[in-house]
């Protein structure tokens, strides 16, 4: 009788592959991150006030974003890890 194939990964390739997960979701998260201020009512209906909140809160979530690429690109810059019989094409 052969031997079937594990269904579970290793765990260097899982957690390598929800970090890719991850860097891909991040300009989506950054994108309703940056448009959370609109959503403030100024007080004046449709117009958009750029208040001293709204800035700081810009640059906070900016200043997040950069930090949050910048973990992620470390451990997505090391080699991957060869995987036994699977390689890319």
């Amino acid at each position: 009788m052969s031997q079937r194939p594990s269904i579970f990964l290793a765990r260097d390739t899982y957690r390598r592959r929800r970090l890719r997960d991850v860097a891909r979701v991040l300009p989506i998260v950054g994108a309703v991150l940056l448009m959370v201020p609109l959503t403030w009512s100024g007080g004046s209906g449709a117009s958009v006030q750029l208040n001293s909140n709204a800035a700081l809160y810009v640059f906070g979530a900016w200043l997040a974003l950069i930090v949050a690429a910048a973990c992620l690109s470390g451990p997505l810059s090391r080699p991957e890890p060869d995987e036994g019989g699977e390689g890319r094409d």
